[in-house]
């Protein structure tokens, strides 16, 4: 980086530094840059980044942090709830003060209920988020130091790298074939390639070389500059802003939206015929209107986010522990839906710690030459004998104790010029020069393109080649070249080159991963491995890992068939080689087509497509920043049976998830039935209004235990999706079954205990708490309850708890003020018969229904990803848990 020696380069008060629009910075010389951002070649102090950092605020565009009056809104905003508060307070106006004021407690002990379940699950999604970190490296106190990217401050000098995301608006100083995609920000899908000349002024947005953007990826090459802005003040943060907070609904979101839709119509039709029917029957008006506002109240599914909530923070908490983190508490429940697992080699099936093994001469005699030049080419930088960069190949090899020995030998050559490496070369070429001046340019990469570069390979050279791959050993070509006159490596260079020699790797297959693939084809997950690795060494591996089901294919064979061909061959393919990052989203985009959910496991800047394509783009917090950040779920530890725990996980939360929703369709449902029914007979109204809302109050406290139940054993064997049709006949079933016991019950104090009124609403309340409350035990299964399936001790007594309320309320001294009168004893035998009774129908309902049900008739279609899902994603990379304020804004 070039400085101009000035008292402006002195003066490093933040009081004098602005932050600089990327447009402007653009126009300006380097050292220009650097005396408005006051800054040198040594980077900024320690101190004077934290005084930065106060004035500018985090360098992040979004929060995470979990907000009480937003979580209060969720709970209030229900048009229902406003209309019945509305309705109590009218009727305390002409008298009905008493129930007014129990309507409004109930009301508001409902909302609390939701407010703290919901509140505690958003804490559990902050204090997720909080152990995801990306980091930026940076030079202060004239160190490189790396630093969370929240941190960065505007005159930060920082680099990027390949594979890195941009994070904040950087005036380059220095680039070595420095390209950028910045599809995110300018929908130009070409890499952008990147200069530090100043650019003239009115510069498009897409045309600024000089300036890599905040947010955009690092597609090739390397590069150093200044920090000119962050945040908010950035381009990709003003972007950011525009769109919001609402994030991209998963499919378990988009299934609970239906379904809360037709719960909606249910109540509209229900309610509106209700109070009909009862001003018809000239009832008064506010009750009529108080008893349909209940109704609706009791069958909208209230508490379903607080379950989902819960269930969700529970699930997070469980798979923290066993190391995975996921970045939004819905994606939990998406991996639970994965049946396709698309998985690379390197980690997953192999232990991922490689080893340097010996070197392969091209003549086959004994020769180090292959490692002297394999050291020489590398993107590794070596302080005192340490390696500090660089791929897991490179520091394997640096590493090695063979590269001390080779010492001396590499020391008397001087790099000139480095090409880095990319994914669409697969090499990496460095020219150096020798004590005698001579240039020598050094090539190494994936051996089938080295080979192809050669003038010359031995015939002994590639059946050596072979015995390698067949081993199941990694391999890296190594070839030079001589290259007098040359200042710079480019790619055209790569060319005429001689054959060193080979670098053999040992990355043995993992002791556990046959375990691993086991159980995930026991849980109905096909493995399928994509590799940019030889086709020879991923069968190898997957051969002695015992996944022997289906073919190979290379990125040769996939670019020979087309888009059907190939989606009819995937389901017997294990294992695609030498693929591009444009073929693994390929392959992933067209298993989706077939209906199945997807899941990609992956780490690398070649990986970065393929996860956005997925339904569920997994990474490892070791893992380059675009990997990272295209990811759904992150393990802190690359093992397959942690990402089978996960898949269970998800599956269990969805399983209880059901539960609560075929308990709202089942005998909720079928009271609110039942009251519609008695409207047409009774004189009065079957419940008070306050009772509905009590009633309803009592049995959404109990379903709260819901996620803490056990899921049998067949339920997590495969992908459980929405089904609405399902839920809808499950309704249409089980409601009106559930009605036969209420009307039963209606003769029974009508005709047996002579009731009036409030001894009617008495046994009613009592009765329906307690059939549609232990109903869940027969519903919670498919199985027989108790005797092959067991609840949960929680499920179970927070059951038996809302039952003893209901029976012992009228009865408490609150019976008057709720309009509650004692029970005679002969109600409580004929509450047990109804009980058992309806149990016993339920189990013999249930038994037809699921022999009749069509098995997972969710909707196959595979979603098509909104506009903005990127850009959504890569906005939860820079959040923070601080609130962000005006002071974090701009001050120019």
């Amino acid at each position: 980086m070039t400085t101009r020696p000035s008292s402006e380069t002195d003066d490093r008060e933040a009081s004098v530094i602005s932050a600089l629009d990327s447009r402007q910075a653009a126009c300006l010389e380097v050292y220009d840059v650097c005396g408005r951002m006051g800054v040198d070649d040594s980077g900024l102090s320690s101190s004077e980044a934290a005084a930065r950092l106060a004035r500018f605020g985090p360098n992040a565009v979004s929060s995470h942090r979990a907000r009480a009056l937003l979580v209060l809104w969720h709970q209030v905003r229900s048009p229902l709830l406003g209309l019945l508060l509305i309705a109590a307070v009218a009727s305390s106006f002409v008298g009905e003060i008493s129930d007014a004021i129990i309507i409004g407690v109930i009301v508001a002990l409902s909302i609390g209920l939701g407010f703290v379940n919901e509140y505690r699950a958003e804490k559990a999604a902050e204090s997720l988020h909080s152990q995801i970190h990306h980091r930026a490296t940076v030079i202060r106190d004239g160190r490189r130091v790396p630093v969370d990217v929240t941190g960065l401050v505007p005159g930060d000098v920082t680099s990027l790298q390949l594979g890195d995301i941009v994070p904040a608006d950087i005036r380059l100083s220095e680039v070595q074939n420095l390209e950028c995609d910045e599809s995110t920000l300018t929908g130009e899908s070409s890499p952008v390639e990147k200069s530090v000349a100043p650019v003239p002024e009115h510069t498009a947005l897409a045309e600024l070389s000089s300036v890599a953007m905040m947010g955009s990826v690092v597609h090739g090459g390397a590069g150093t500059g200044i920090v000119i802005a962050t945040g908010v003040n950035t381009e990709f943060g003003r972007i950011a802003a525009g769109l919001g907070e609402h994030q991209v609904e998963t499919q378990f979101q988009v299934g609970l939206r239906k379904f809360s839709v037709l719960l909606v119509y249910v109540a509209v039709i229900l309610t509106g015929s209700i109070f009909v029917i009862n001003i018809a029957l000239h009832k008064p008006l506010f009750d009529a209107l108080l008893f349909s506002l209940a109704i609706a109240v009791g069958i909208t599914p209230q508490l379903l986010p607080a379950v989902v909530s819960a269930s969700l923070a529970a699930g997070s908490k469980r798979m923290s522990a066993r190391k995975v983190l996921v970045k939004r508490l819905v994606c939990i429940e998406d991996l639970g839906d994965v049946d396709t697992l698309f998985t690379d080699k390197t980690g997953t099936l192999t232990v991922g710690s490689i080893s340097f093994m010996r070197t392969v001469s091209a003549t086959g005699a004994p020769s180090a030459d292959p490692l002297k030049w394999g050291l020489v080419c590398t993107e590794v930088v070596g302080a005192h004998g340490q390696a500090v960069g660089g791929n897991s190949l490179d520091m394997a090899l640096w590493n090695s104790p063979a590269a001390s020995a080779q010492a001396s030998a590499i020391a008397g050559y001087e790099r000139v010029s480095i090409l880095p490496f990319d994914h669409d070369r697969r090499l990496v070429s460095v020219l150096v020069r020798d004590a005698a001046g001579t240039g020598i340019i050094v090539t190494k990469g994936a051996p089938e393109t080295v080979l192809e570069r050669c003038t010359h390979v031995p015939a002994s050279a590639e059946s050596r080649l072979d015995a390698e791959f067949a081993a199941g050993n990694r391999v890296i070509a190594v070839a030079t070249r001589a290259a007098e006159d040359r200042h710079v490596v480019t790619p055209a260079d790569e060319r005429d080159l001689t054959l060193v020699g080979f670098l053999v790797f040992l990355d043995p297959a993992k002791p556990d991963a046959e375990a691993a693939l086991k159980r995930l084809s026991a849980l109905g997950v096909s493995v399928k491995v994509i590799t940019g690795d030889s086709a020879v060494v991923a069968t190898k591996v997957c051969d002695d890992l015992g996944l022997v089901d289906g073919g190979t294919l290379t990125g040769v064979d996939l670019d020979a068939i087309d888009d059907t061909r190939l989606a009819a061959v995937i389901a017997a393919t294990r294992v695609f080689a030498r693929v591009s990052p444009e073929q693994k989203a390929r392959i992933v985009s067209l298993q989706r087509r077939t209906g199945g959910d997807v899941a990609f496991l992956g780490d690398g800047v070649n990986d970065a497509l393929a996860l956005h394509a997925a339904d569920v783009g997994i990474s490892v917090d070791s893992a380059t920043d675009v990997a990272k950040d295209a990811a759904d779920v992150i393990l802190l530890e690359k093992d397959l049976n942690v990402l089978a725990d996960g898949v269970m996980e998800g599956r269990r939360i969805f399983a209880n998830t059901i539960k609560y929703v075929l308990m709202g369709t089942s005998s909720n449902f079928g009271n609110m039935f039942s009251a519609a029914g008695a409207s047409i007979f009774l004189p009065f109204l079957p419940m008070l209004p306050s009772q509905i809302l009590l009633n309803n109050l009592i049995y959404d406290a109990s379903q709260l235990a819901i996620p803490t139940d056990n899921v049998d054993e067949e339920q997590l064997r495969k992908p459980s999706q929405w089904d609405i049709r399902f839920i809808r006949r499950f309704m249409l079933i089980f409601g009106p079954l559930s009605s036969v016991f209420d009307f039963i019950l209606f003769g029974v104090m009508l005709w047996g205990f002579n009731a009036g009124p409030e001894l009617f609403h008495t046994g009613w309340f009592v009765e329906s708490l307690a059939t549609q409350t232990l109903v869940i035990f027969a519903i919670r299964t498919r199985r027989i309850p108790f005797f092959r399936s067991h609840p949960s001790l929680p499920l179970t007594l927070a059951a038996l708890a809302a039952v003893t309320i209901g029976i012992i309320l009228p009865a408490s001294p609150l019976a008057g003020v709720l309009g509650f009168s004692p029970l005679p004893v002969g109600f409580f035998a004929v509450l047990a018969l109804m009980v058992v009774g309806y149990l016993v129908l339920v189990e013999f309902g249930k038994t037809l229904f699921y022999r009749m049900a069509v098995t997972r008739t969710g909707d196959e279609t595979p979603r098509a990803p909104r506009a903005d899902s990127h850009l959504r994603r890569r906005m939860r990379r820079f959040s923070t848990a601080e609130r962000l304020s005006p002071a974090g804004r701009s001050k120019r």
